[in-house]
């Protein structure tokens, strides 16, 4: 799946222009889950560490089609169905990567209940994507994994969004 350059992407404009100013990064993460329950993380190409699909939203689209993009793009996968359940915003969700870049995140995590496609194990933007055991998670691993699961098993367990 081919995706947006950086230097094309939103962000990617707004770092050119802002220089190393905390910026807030809008963006989505996604649960997907295969019929045996466990769930789809991606080895992503920048960093190395497993982590669940991810990006930043792009201008025109909504939070729920960036979810579905980054899906797509990072594992093939079509995520047909899209459920918001945690959101992550605040100075504790503030975060420097690995360029030096800070951001302010306010992410909104989406479970996938339905989704359909083969996937790719190998794209522009991972080099692995493997549904794996909750109990039995690979390493390295983003700290985002654990605390995204968690959160949806609380949502699943009361049907009410988290938010922090």
């Amino acid at each position: 799946m081919a995706s947006i350059s950086w230097a094309d992407s939103y962000l990617g404009q707004l770092r050119a222009i802002a220089g190393e100013r905390i910026l807030m990064f809008v963006g989505a993460r996604a649960i997907v889950r295969d019929e045996a329950g466990r769930v789809l993380l991606i080895k992503r190409s920048d960093n190395g560490y497993w982590s669940l699909p991810a990006g930043a939203m792009e201008l025109g689209e909504s939070i729920a089609q960036c979810a579905v993009r980054e899906v797509r793009e990072e594992t093939g996968l079509v995520a047909e169905e899209v459920e918001p359940f945690a959101l992550y915003t605040g100075v504790e969700y503030t975060t420097t990567n690995q360029w030096g870049h800070t951001y302010q995140l306010h992410v909104t995590a989406f479970r996938v209940p339905r989704w359909s496609g083969e996937l790719v194990r190998v794209t522009d933007e991972t080099t692995d994507a493997v549904f794996h055991d909750p109990a039995e998670l690979p390493s390295p691993l983003s700290k985002t994994v654990q605390e995204a699961l968690a959160d949806l098993a609380t949502f699943e367990a009361t049907g009410r969004l988290v938010v922090k």
